[in-house]
């Protein structure tokens, strides 16, 4: 997927209903490249980024009105993130060296979080759990 079409499927997807915030990771290393709707600990997210800087927003500017999400900074979020798709990766590698991870869904009472690693990017959507 080229950038410019992870970033319009980006876009599309945070204007989904119940979408919390977005995020696209370099795949190499896991640093944030864009994010939306996290706070961000620093101004820049990746100073070597051809992609906008992380978006500075407080509590009051979650999309929702969703002012306490249960989410940490995009920082945080970012390394679980990372984290976690190593696990499945050595969870995969485990099962059949051939195959990949493709998907990864992970639902909680607060949030689900949907992260599609591809060859150069890392999307992460978190999104409000829909009522069971």
């Amino acid at each position: 997927m080229q950038p410019d079409e992870t970033l319009s499927l980006l876009t599309r997807l945070s204007q989904k209903p119940g979408v919390q915030s977005t995020l696209i990771l370099a795949r190499d290393n896991g640093a944030i490249v864009r994010t939306s709707g996290l706070i961000s600990n620093s101004t820049t997210a990746n100073p070597n980024s051809t992609l906008p800087a992380s978006i500075d927003t407080g509590p009051e500017d979650y999309p929702n009105g969703r002012k306490d999400s249960g989410i940490h900074s995009a920082e945080d979020v970012a390394s679980m993130v990372w984290s976690f798709l190593a696990a499945a990766g050595t969870l995969v590698d485990g099962l059949d060296k051939e195959d990949e991870v493709k998907l990864l869904r992970l639902r909680t009472k607060k949030n689900e979080l949907v992260i599609v690693p591809e060859s150069k990017y890392i999307l992460v959507v978190i999104h409000d759990t829909p009522p069971a």
